[in-house]
């Protein structure tokens, strides 16, 4: 037969409720064969397209049916479960009749409807029972005498590269093996359970058997169900019997496949781990991918010489039939449709893309019967030889040595001596007759409990119901209530429990439920340290249980209680089924994060979805902590991007995520008190070789002397983040200095020390600019070169823990380029002096970059530098769990103590810093409206010690309308220096004055000719050095403020915008009432204001005449009152 293509389908499922919820977007569109998927972040961009044999589009237009079926409304394109069924089911059913050898695997991230599609739910049947269903029916149409058919019946889980038979109750350690048939180079699991089965309704009960075997080792094993694969092969035969009596075997392995969810191992952060090679995580789905690209490879004959990498994983051995080999193969893709998944359905398509590019030969396996078995017999012949003859005879290799020899030797040995008990038992099926085998098998089916008789309790009794991460796997244990105690326990102990369970923290007398006619209540062993929790808190003495309450026994079990006695217990805000996903949310709210998804970006909703997902981890490497006693303890931890990253004085507010959280997991040393910090991708795969430690510890393996190196527990020292603060840049705007003592907040909130900071605009070079280069506008920085320097002075560190070393670290773009800056390391002291400084220079300054210095800010990490020290000799008497105990005291008494916690991580505490910059700018506008006050007085002094003849109204006009219209002209002179005799003796220091007069204009052209500087004569009059004793008062506000040890306001949530543009007087009464709640700025506030009331009988006699002048005017062409009040009003707010 030519080779033929695998098939590839993809399907899109519908929103699921949280999708629903945040208003998910759709990114799938799908027309005729072709499915297209667009990139949620760029909306503008076009489309990526892809074409499949098959698009089953499955995300809306259905409608249930009254019994539960979901099909196609009226018009709609929806592909419902029999569609997909008559496209792929029907030609994997077909080929099975046909001796075809057929595959067909799932493949799609957790979540996207594998299952769905493989195995349905509820009413809504998958493709594998409908295969099962039809080809029963198949089999009893037939009326041929000489046609017989044997069906056999087979159900593995591959998880952490072992195999584990679910139609088996005795699994060996480390799993089943798997090898190879020496013969045909095929790979087979060894003694895996093949049960003959002789209907449909017999593979549903196996199928059920081998899903409630899946439910409970994944809770006791800690294994996450979506890291498994599931193989469920189907073995069919035709045996057809000839004229003359001879009988020929047409044989179809079907191996239908539910791979596990395939999140990109690179998505997850995992890099840099010095133990991530070791951990199996996704490593079959990786090898898989391999083999799918070197397979496609070799069809488009890119490469003549590929090696097919079968042999990197269990799964692609066992899948070595199924691609590129003598199958018939068809992929499905199951596909998110929402926005926030647009980079793992990218995935996806492009996995599938590649997949139908391989290329398949697939023959009909028809074979006589006696010439099988004589071909067996010949096989087991001369294996038996090989064995007696003293093994297989090595002839020595290029490079082995004598010991790889002989460890080959040995393998092929027992290769060998496997594949002569398969042949041997292939045999003794053959001459044992079918009908035995299945009468056997079904007597056996039959007292598989499936639950079936329990649905009419269910409705008179209380019970517990399993939730599972796994919507499948969900509600396929029960355990009913019977009135009186129920106890809940390990089977180890005496007496046996009614409910026993397995696994982490579960202790042999764990709980005791009781049921007194109906009324349900519970509690913990005495004495037993048990962990239970009710609802999400823990168990503490007797608690009384309502309907639908959720149960935690330990860190794995989770039950749902369902009391059909008192349904009116219920909670009446609790959704009509409770989900794994609802349980989890639950316990994340108790312990203070936040699920609600009212208003949150993308980001926002991956961080909750990650919470939610690591938290049962933590809980469950805990409970392996205490019980393997490693003395370490985990805690989920938020730490906002910036505090990772810094800041980039390039960019805005928005595009810098100051906001933007990272899920990480804390390990402490409960010895010592050194901490770890991990991202979520190295903790993920820490947690799965934990998983492989802890699985050794159960195996009976001695765990406790392996090398720190191997250990998942441990990790050399690191420098450890104490905390960060956010220096907010504002007053780079206005090319001020800033000074600052900002608190250092751990990840909590919480108060670790303070840091002294300074912030100098300056040249290139680092000298800083004097203070004439303040701005009143900011936009006057524009597209000029800009450059700062940022001085970390001191800092004071509280815990004492950490004098062995203190460092600051921050990120900044300088020069275009992103630069991780770090001072000194400072040791043997917590009040560490630094004063290092860092030039960061803007080639040309952008408004992106202002926006950034009004509202951004850089985040300072303050390291501490750790040892492995001594811990209290008493602390080692202590086991992990009174460790542990000890440490939640400890931090319940720092809470209680005042201390402001939040779990979502260091807030931006950016009120404090943005009025500490207004101060100073008030201070520059302050004295601005001083010298304009003070010119104002002159010109009216100089006035009224005139001559009543001398009195000419229109020049004072003209000049105290041109001082009360100026904004005020900033201009350089040079102070000069007199003797005691008043003579001029030179020049001293240059000084700045603003000047507010009818000849500013002059002026500052003469400066302009001059250097910028104007002789001192023509300006003398502007000059009020009185107002430096002023300028002096309002300097040590800020001093004092610079001082304190870090602020002691709470301004709460401040908007500062208001208070930096021009607006009118009712905005500045707003302002007022605003800055009132600073005591220190209220008194600037009074201060300018009176200076305003003492200028507005001179405002009020200028816009008198004003008016008088108007009314006398021609056509209008002089400003009205009107005008002239608003340009001198708007011209005195405080801008």
């Amino acid at each position: 037969m030519p080779d033929e293509s695998v098939k590839v389908a993809v399907r899109v499922r519908p929103f699921n409720q949280r999708e629903k919820d945040r208003s998910a977007k759709l990114i799938i569109k799908m027309q005729g064969q072709m499915t297209s998927i667009s990139n949620p972040e760029a909306p503008n961009e076009e489309p990526k397209s892809f074409s499949f044999d098959y698009s089953y589009w499955s995300h809306d237009g259905f409608k249930e049916r009254s019994d539960g079926i979901l099909e196609p409304a009226g018009g709609s394109n929806y592909s419902s479960q029999r569609r997909v069924f008559e496209d792929l089911g029907q030609g994997v059913l077909d080929n099975a009749f046909e001796g075809y050898n057929c595959s067909l695997f799932a493949y799609g991230q957790t979540g996207s409807g594998k299952s769905y599609s493989m195995v349905g739910y509820g009413q809504n049947k998958g493709i594998v029972p409908i295969t099962c269903d039809e080809m029963f029916k198949s089999i009893d149409k037939n009326t041929d005498s000489n046609k017989r058919f044997e069906v056999t019946f087979s159900m593995l889980e591959i998880y952490n590269e072992q195999v584990r038979d679910l139609l088996s109750k005795d699994n060996p350690k480390g799993g089943l093996n798997v090898r190879q048939n020496p013969k045909l180079g095929l790979f087979y699991v060894e003694n895996l359970k093949r049960v003959p089965v002789g209907s449909y309704a017999e593979i549903e009960k196996r199928t059920e058997q081998g899903t409630a075997s899946r439910t409970v080792a994944s809770t006791n094993m800690n294994a996450t169900s979506s890291r498994a694969h599931t193989v469920v092969t189907i073995t069919f035969d035709q045996i057809i019997k000839s004229e003359s009596g001879s009988e020929t075997k047409k044989s179809s392995v079907m191996n239908l496949v539910d791979l596990a969810g395939s999140e990109r191992a690179d998505s997850t952060g995992a890099t840099g781990d010095r133990l991530k090679e070791g951990a199996n995580i996704n490593k079959s789905l990786s090898a898989l991918g391999n083999v799918i690209s070197a397979l496609a490879d070799l069809s488009m004959g890119t490469k003549k010489k590929i090696m097919v990498p079968y042999r990197d994983s269990i799964l692609t051995k066992l899948l070595q039939n199924a691609l590129g080999g003598n199958s018939k193969t068809i992929m499905i893709a199951a596909l998110s449709p929402a926005d926030i998944n647009y980079d793992e359905t990218l995935s996806t398509l492009r996995y599938a893309d590649r997949a139908k590019k391989i290329k398949n030969k697939a023959v009909v396996n028809e074979n006589p019967l006696d010439k099988l078995i004589r071909e067996l017999k010949e096989e087991n012949e001369r294996l038996k030889k090989a064995m007696e003859g003293g093994g297989v005879m090595m002839q020595e290799g290029a490079g082995l040595t004598p010991e790889e020899l002989e460890k080959m030797r040995k393998q092929m040995e027992e290769d060998i001596r496997a594949q002569l008990m398969a042949n041997q038992a292939m045999l003794a099926d053959n001459e044992e007759s079918w009908n035995e085998k299945l009468a056997e098998a079904r007597t056996e089916t039959d007292k598989i409990d499936t639950g079936g008789a329990d649905d009419k309790r269910k409705n008179k009794e209380p019970y517990l119901i399993n939730l599972n991460e796994d919507p499948m796997l969900s509600g396929v244990i029960c355990h009913f209530l019977n009135n009186g105690e129920t106890s809940v326990g390990r089977k180890d102990a005496s007496p046996v429990p009614n409910i026993c369970l397995s696994g982490l923290s579960i202790q042999k007398q764990h709980a005791v439920i009781f049921n007194k006619k109906g009324v349900i209540e519970i509690e913990s062993v005495s004495g037993s340290g048990s962990k239970t929790k009710i609802n999400g808190l823990p168990l503490t003495g007797r608690k009384a249980l309502c309907h639908k309450d959720r149960i935690l026994f330990g860190s794995n079990h989770m039950y749902v209680l369902m009391n059909p006695l008192k349904p009116d217990t219920a909670d009446n805000s609790l959704p009509k089924e409770i989900t794994w996903e609802y349980a989890q949310k639950e316990i994340a709210q108790v312990k203070g994060f936040a699920t609600g998804s009212a208003g949150l970006s993308k980001e926002q909703q991956i961080v909750q979805e990650q919470v939610l997902e690591i938290l049962p981890m933590v809980s469950e490497v805990n409970a392996v902590s205490e019980e393997l006693n490693k003395q370490k303890s985990f805690e989920v931890v938020l730490i906002s991007a910036a505090a990772q990253e810094g800041g980039d004085v390039t960019q805005s507010q928005a595009s810098n995520q100051q906001g933007e959280k990272r899920v990480t997991v804390k390990m402490k040393n409960l010895l010592n008190g050194n901490t770890w910090l991990w991202e979520r991708g190295k903790f993920i795969t820490r947690r799965y070789l934990i998983q492989e430690l802890y699985q050794k510890f159960l195996d009976g393996e001695d765990v406790s002397n392996i090398p720190k190196e191997q250990d998942p527990f441990w990790e050399p020292t690191e420098d450890v983040l104490i905390g960060t603060s956010n220096l907010f840049l504002q007053s780079l705007s206005y090319c001020l200095d800033f000074m600052d003592t900002l608190n250092i907040s751990d990840y909590k909130g919480q108060e670790e020390g303070q840091l002294k900071v300074k912030l100098e605009p300056c040249d290139n070079k680092g000298k800083p600019i004097d203070e004439e280069a303040f701005v009143d506008d900011p936009h006057e920085l524009l597209n000029k070169p800009y450059h700062f320097k940022l001085t970390v002075e001191t800092a004071n560190i509280h815990k004492s823990r950490f004098s062995k070393g203190i460092l600051v670290k921050y990120s900044v773009k300088n020069n275009g380029k992103m630069e991780e800056v770090k001072t000194p390391t400072m040791k043997n002291t917590l009040t560490p002096t630094f004063n290092h400084s860092k030039v960061i220079s803007i080639p040309k300054l952008k408004q992106e970059n202002l926006d950034f210095f009004e509202s951004g800010c850089i985040t300072l990490s303050v390291y501490g530098i750790q040892e492995d020290t001594m811990p209290d000799p008493k602390l080692l008497k202590l086991n992990t769990r009174e460790l542990r105990q000890m440490e939640t005291m400890e931090n319940t008494t720092a809470n209680a103590s005042g201390r402001r916690a939040t779990m979502f991580g260091n807030e931006i505490a950016s009120d404090t810093s943005h009025l500490k910059t207004e101060v100073v700018l008030l201070q520059r506008k302050y004295e601005r409206l001083q010298q304009k006050e003070r010119r104002m007085q002159q010109i009216c002094e100089e006035w009224s010690k005139k001559p009543d003849g001398e009195k000419e109204f229109e020049p004072f006009y003209r000049a105290v309308s041109a001082v009360a219209n100026s904004t005020g002209t900033r201009l350089k002179t040079r102070v000069q220096m007199l003797n005691q005799d008043g003579k001029h003796v030179g020049d001293g220091d240059t000084i700045s004055l603003f000047v507010f007069d009818e000849n500013e204009h002059e002026l500052a052209q003469e400066a302009s000719q001059n250097n910028g500087v104007v002789d001192y004569h023509k300006v003398a009059k502007h000059h009020y050095p009185d107002l430096q004793t002023s300028k002096a008062k309002t300097d040590s506000v800020i001093q004092e403020k610079d001082d304190s040890q870090g602020d002691q306001d709470s301004f709460g949530s401040v908007d500062l915008a208001p208070y930096m543009n021009t607006a009118n007087s009712q905005d500045s009464a707003d302002r007022s009432k605003k800055f009132s709640q600073n005591g220190k700025r209220t008194a600037f506030l009074s201060d300018i204001n009176t200076k305003r009331e003492a200028i507005k009988p001179v405002r009020n006699a200028v816009s008198e005449y004003s008016a008088n002048k108007t009314s006398t005017a021609t056509n209008g062409k002089r400003p009205s009152s009107a005008e002239n009040n608003k340009t001198e009003s708007s011209a005195c707010v405080i801008q």
